[in-house]
């Protein structure tokens, strides 16, 4: 139980430390110094946030299993499989855009770069898997608390 929910306690602060205060200050930057601070960012959360979130739902399928009752069971396996989400968004939105990003040199940034900014549809699937991060704990919560009953 503990380390389900310091896992998923983990993972869900370093998100919502992201909507608070991350995003805002990346979308006041100009592109370039935009491009730069975001590369410098994303660099820095591998490889702890996927190892977080990873661990985090293995033992949400342990306690799953192991846990008597069906709240038990029922709740850590929603919350692994919420947490499923958060890296299922992760992998297929938030990472191409992060490699996009450190694929850019910030003084020669392409010419549509209008166009393809990339910062909203981000800040966008960020917003998703932080409230889904933010679910999963609940869960967590509710099931820890029904297995200590």
């Amino acid at each position: 139980m503990l380390l389900a929910l310091t896992g998923n306690g983990l993972a869900a602060g370093v998100l919502l430390s992201t909507v608070l205060g991350g995003v805002p200050l990346l979308l006041s930057l100009p592109p370039a110094r935009y491009v730069h601070a975001h590369g410098f960012l994303a660099q820095r959360y591998d490889p702890f946030m996927p190892v977080t979130l990873a661990a985090t739902a293995v033992v949400d399928l342990v306690l799953a299993w192991l846990t008597p009752g069906v709240a038990g069971h029922a709740l850590y396996a929603a919350a692994a499989l919420t947490v499923g989400g958060v890296m299922t968004i992760s992998v297929t939105k938030n990472v191409p855009i992060n490699k996009y990003l450190i694929s850019l040199d910030p003084d020669t940034l392409p010419d549509d770069w209008d166009r393809r900014d990339p910062r909203y549809r981000w800040r966008t699937w960020n917003a998703v898997r932080t409230t889904l991060a933010v679910a999963a704990l609940v869960i967590n919560l509710a099931a820890s608390a029904t297995a200590l009953l």
